[in-house]
């Protein structure tokens, strides 16, 4: 048996699980939603959590099966965040939500260098489109999306590492193609003019 890596992230409504089992076949991949558990399998890989932090249904929350990863999609029964994957439900009532203890660790790694091959790499091999059910990021208009993802494309290893580092450090107020430049320092945010900047937390 091979337990796979995994990470998720979370909305109030939904928490999207990705399960790192590269060049997995549909066919052989099966994931079983209870209220408060998941079970992933793919021959003699497997992944259980349980008890969920909290409840989730079964009939709303799905999978697709990518190049590289699985993504799991967990449709909450309540509204609000869980702050992990597994272990006692968090008191429904309190409307503030403690970080759990894992979060220092996960912290000290965000102050590491991001790995832009890596990033890109993962982006081009995505084997569809993500749509704006999927990601609420996505969309707007579609001809300048579009005509930005052929740039991405078309573009070489350089270029698209300058692309997704400056929209990224800038808060998307910035999009270099200038790798050169790009990788000396951290790309700098530029508001439009009239407008200020503000991180919120």
């Amino acid at each position: 048996m091979t337990s796979l890596r995994h990470e998720f992230y979370e909305t109030d409504e939904k928490l999207t699980l990705s399960v790192f089992d590269r060049g997995a076949d549909p066919e052989q991949v099966s994931v079983k939603f209870e209220a408060r558990a998941l079970s992933y399998r793919n021959g003699d890989k497997t992944l259980d959590l349980q008890p969920l932090k909290g409840q989730i249904d079964p009939d709303k929350s799905d999978f697709t099966v990518g190049k590289v990863k699985v993504e799991i999609r967990l449709v909450k029964a309540a509204q609000g965040r869980w702050g992990g994957l597994v272990g006692d439900a968090p008191d429904p009532l309190s409307t503030f939500v403690a970080p759990p203890t894992t979060t220092a660790t996960q912290s000290t790694t965000t102050k590491q260098k991001k790995n832009w091959d890596g990033i890109t790499t993962e982006i081009l091999s995505s084997d569809k489109e993500i749509t704006s059910d999927q990601d609420p990021n996505v969309g707007g208009d579609s001809t300048v999306n579009n005509f930005f993802q052929k740039i991405f494309a078309d573009s070489d290893e350089d270029t698209r590492r300058a692309m997704m580092k400056s929209f990224q450090e800038s808060g998307g107020t910035t999009l270099s193609t200038n790798w050169d430049e790009v990788k000396k320092a951290p790309v700098e945010v530029k508001p439009p003019s009239g407008s200020e900047w503000k991180k919120w937390n």
